[in-house]
C-alpha cells in the first residue's frame, strides 16, 4: 500500500494533479482545499500522504487502483474518519471535502448540521450521521487551525494531537485542553516533542496564576 509520495509537481487539475516519481509520472486525487494550496508550487518537489483503494466493480472483474493525497497526515487519518461513516465512502468523502480539514471538524464539534450538509453530496440526514459517529473523535482536527495561523509555532501534528490527548487524560475537558494548546502555540516558539508543549502549556498557567490579584 502506498501511503506516502515525494516528486516534482507537474501539473494540477480541478481534482487532480499529476507527480513526477523517478521514472514514473502518477496521478493523484486531491480534494478542493489540498488543490487550493498546490496550484502555486508548480514544478517544486512535494510530499504526499495519500490514501491506495481500488476503484471499479469487483462482480465485472475489473478494479483500477487510485491514489488520494493530503498534505499532511492528520488530514488522512480526518478523511479515512469521514469515509468512514454508513453512507459516505471515499468518492462521496472527497467530493464534500472543498473546506480545509479544521473547519469541518469544528462543524462536527460544534454539532453544526447545518454548515456540514451544505457541503457536496452531503445532505441533512447524512450530516447528522457523520455529527452522530465523529462528535468525540474530531477535536484533535480542529486544532489544525493552529498550524495554519501565521502567529502560532513550529509544530508537527502528531505533537499537537499527542498534547491534546495528554491535558485530555489529565481531567481538562475538549473545550479546556484545545485553549491551553492554542494559548501556548501563540509563543511561536519551536516545540520539537510532547513534553515540551506541555512545559509550555503549563508555564502559561502559572503565570495567568501569578497576574491574577
Amino acid at each position: 500500500m502506498i501511503t506516502k509520495i515525494k516528486g516534482q509537481l507537474l501539473s494540477v487539475g480541478e481534482d487532480s494533479l499529476t507527480l513526477d516519481v523517478g521514472a514514473y509520472e502518477y496521478q493523484i486525487a486531491i480534494p478542493e482545499f489540498a488543490r487550493r494550496q498546490l496550484q502555486s508550487k508548480l514544478d517544486a518537489e512535494i510530499s504526499l500522504h495519500t490514501v491506495h483503494y481500488l476503484e471499479g466493480n469487483p462482480m465485472q472483474g475489473k478494479l483500477t487502483p487510485r491514489l488520494i493525497g493530503f498534505l499532511n497526515e492528520a488530514e488522512r487519518e480526518f478523511f479515512d474518519l469521514f469515509c468512514s461513516v454508513d453512507g459516505v465512502g471515499v468518492k462521496k468523502a472527497l467530493r464534500a471535502m472543498v473546506r480545509p480539514v479544521r473547519e469541518v471538524a469544528t462543524a462536527i464539534e460544534e454539532q453544526d448540521v447545518k454548515s456540514l450538509s451544505g457541503l457536496p453530496g452531503i445532505g441533512p440526514a447524512t450530516a447528522e450521521r457523520i455529527v452522530a459517529k465523529l462528535r468525540r473523535k474530531v477535536p484533535k482536527f480542529a486544532l489544525l487551525a493552529a498550524l495554519d495561523d501565521s502567529r502560532t509555532a513550529a509544530i508537527e501534528p502528531d505533537v499537537m494531537s499527542e498534547g491534546f490527548s495528554v491535558l485530555l487524560s489529565l481531567g481538562h475537558s475538549e473545550k479546556e485542553a484545545r485553549r491551553l494548546v492554542d494559548a501556548a502555540l501563540e509563543k511561536k516558539q519551536n516545540f520539537k516533542d510532547v513534553q515540551s508543549l506541555l512545559q509550555a502549556v503549563y508555564e502559561q498557567g502559572r503565570g495567568s496564576d501569578s497576574a491574577t490579584p
